[in-house]
């Protein structure tokens, strides 16, 4: 089973326990509705958590694998391109995870990458609500 296999297991079963047994302690997660990466451990596994709770009918729908360069720092690292449909705010989602792996083969880098725009901007307010309320992050100021 590879690295990305176990990674849509733990996913497909929402397991938290093997999404921290695959992740490195400094994974960088790139969002669709966020410049800067979520980074480290502790940050991904809280968003995963959300993630899970956010999103309805997930499923992952394909798998490619090969190599890509990571956006971290260039290098070039075996990658799997995983293909999902889900719902989020009502919004149907196609997207695609690009996982990076390091030589142990746990997960280094994850970009994120979802359509249409409709469902992007409901995705991000469902996640960030989430976030909010795990006190991952804090409520944005009133304008």
């Amino acid at each position: 089973m590879t690295a990305a296999d176990r990674f849509r297991a733990a996913v497909d079963s929402r397991d938290l326990a093997a999404l921290d047994d695959l992740f490195t302690d400094d994974i960088r997660l790139y969002s669709p509705v966020k410049f800067t990466p979520f980074e480290g451990k502790p940050m991904v596994l809280g968003l995963f958590q959300v993630l899970l709770r956010t999103f309805e009918d997930f499923r992952y729908v394909g798998q490619y694998a090969g190599t890509a360069q990571t956006s971290a720092d260039g290098t070039v690292a075996p990658s799997a391109i995983l293909v999902f449909r889900a719902k989020a705010g009502g919004k149907e989602i196609h997207g695609i995870d690009l996982l990076h792996f390091a030589d142990d083969g746990r997960i280094k880098e994850f970009t994120v990458m979802v359509r249409p725009r409709s469902a992007v901007h409901a995705l991000g307010e469902a996640v960030l609500a989430g976030l909010v309320e795990d006190g991952l992050v804090p409520a944005p100021a009133e304008r």
